[in-house]
């Protein structure tokens, strides 16, 4: 079910919220947490039911791995544990990639079967191999099922993230549907949830229009001009981050309503200075898992230059293919481990540069460099990737000028993603609490920092503005992956 449908909007949220915060406010804890995995499962099973016993068994899978591991073999426990994650990853997302690879190298014109993605297996399939791999360092699983339920199937983060820990999230949801909720929970939530949905349905959906048919038509073979590559993969690049930043924005507004704090997954990524600045900005729990569950297994830092650089790309090639099996996706991943590797090697030799200048050289080298990454990133085919790159260098056909729609349409995108503070910052929402301390420190108090008065006419007129576009939603781009 999408967060932009009427559907949802107007049928499920309103009703599982009214629902749940009666039970909470009649002290039915245990009946509270049951209904919310009841309607996380409608919610998820919505698009394609048959999808809904892969996460069942997969949570039911993992739950009893993670007993395994604390109570009596950690090591045999979680190879096996990883393997069936990876296995089911690897057959419902990637076996038709390998064999169509094998296919195309060696001609044999095999039949692949046909498989159904089923929705959101990346994430959920990530988050529980983050949590089997500390329930080996730690010896200490989830102290109840019921919890592990909604740490996996909470619906805010189910579909596309962001990616959560165990330990930020089983206290929280320990605690939920005991008491009352605080006010503040609810006012804070659905202003960001508006603010994500004006992201989503005004601003991304708007570029979508310009960006959707350039990529068409280099993967097809058609001719453009340089003027028009650029101003279609900018639209791309603006809808891609409003698309991902309102569905995150969407999914802090929701959880808050339901009294759960979720983590910050963007923090005006665009306004980067580097391109290491940018990955602590950019899908900040995926970049968390890649670091914490590859990077640094793989050596991180700590065996010299060079394998540190190895260990970069790999980590990055591999992050690459976790969002698409296909070698497009791969490459982005390679380029952006490249980039790594450079801005690494930089510093080393040169040291940090500040100043404005500097800082303002290196954004426009870090957005840059963003931009044409994420050309094959969006396009189908590695043709129409290369095609797309060799026309925005200058060997495009004809001077055709984009349309003045389009043009303005990313001129307001490019103004919001770069100069404007982020819906988290205007809201005050408190950063994810450190791994290391998510057991023991206190929830911050959620605020909302503006004038209660005007904040309430701004949304009322944004959220007016989102419903009006509504009957036809676009679907999020993340829900791909």
């Amino acid at each position: 079910m999408l967060f932009n449908s009427l559907e949802f909007i107007f049928c499920f949220l309103p009703v599982v919220l009214a629902l749940y915060t009666a039970l909470r406010l009649s002290r039915r804890q245990l009946a509270a947490k049951w209904f919310l995995v009841a309607a996380s499962l409608f919610f998820y099973g919505w698009w394609n039911p048959r999808s809904v016993p892969i996460i069942v068994a997969s949570i039911l899978a993992n739950w009893t791995i993670g007993l395994v591991i604390e109570r009596a073999a950690p090591r045999a426990g979680l190879a096996l544990g990883v393997a069936l994650n990876l296995g089911l990853l690897g057959y419902f997302k990637y076996w038709n990639f390998l064999l169509g690879t094998v296919d195309h190298l060696a001609g044999s014109h095999l039949d692949p079967p046909h498989i159904v993605l089923p929705l959101a297996i990346s994430f959920f399939t990530f988050q529980q191999i983050a949590y089997l791999v500390e329930v080996a360092r730690d010896r200490k699983a989830a102290d109840s099922f019921l919890d592990y339920c909604l740490f996996v199937l909470f619906f805010p983060h189910l579909i596309a993230g962001p990616i959560t820990h165990h330990k930020e999230m089983l206290p929280q949801f320990k605690q939920s549907g005991g008491t009352a909720l605080a006010p503040a929970y609810a006012m804070v939530g659905t202003a960001i949830f508006v603010v994500g949905l004006v992201k989503k349905v005004v601003v991304a959906d708007s570029c979508a229009a310009f960006a959707n048919p350039v990529f068409a038509a280099a993967d097809t073979g058609g001719a453009l001009s340089a003027a028009a590559a650029w101003t279609g993969v900018l639209a791309y690049t603006f809808q891609l981050y409003f698309d991902f930043s309102g569905y995150s924005d969407m999914a802090i507004g929701l959880g808050l309503m339901f009294g759960i704090r979720l983590p910050a997954n963007f923090a005006s990524p665009y306004q980067a200075t580097s391109i290491v600045d940018f990955w602590r900005r950019w899908h900040i729990s995926l970049s968390r898992f890649l670091r914490t569950y590859l990077y640094i297994p793989l050596g991180g830092n700590r065996q010299g230059r060079w394998r540190r650089h190895l260990n970069l790309f790999a980590t990055m090639a591999i992050g690459g293919l976790w969002h698409g099996a296909g070698w497009t996706f791969i490459g982005w991943g390679a380029l952006h481990g490249l980039y790594l590797i450079i801005n690494h090697a930089w510093r080393a030799t040169f040291g940090e540069h500040h100043g404005r200048l500097a800082g303002l050289l290196g954004w426009a080298l870090t957005f840059l460099a963003v931009v044409v990454a994420w050309v094959p990133f969006r396009a189908t085919t590695a043709h129409g990737a290369m095609a797309l790159l060799t026309t925005m260098a200058g060997a495009g056909s004809g001077v055709a000028i984009p349309s003045g729609p389009a043009l303005l349409t990313v001129v307001v995108a490019a103004a919001m993603a770069f100069l404007c503070p982020n819906s988290l910052e205007l809201a005050g929402y408190p950063a994810s609490i450190p791994d290391a301390e998510a057991e023991t420190a206190p929830l911050v108090p959620v605020s909302w920092r503006l004038p209660a008065g005007l904040t309430a006419v701004a949304l009322g007129a944004a959220a007016a503005l989102a419903v009006a576009r509504l009957p036809d939603p676009g679907v999020f781009l993340y829900f791909n992956f």
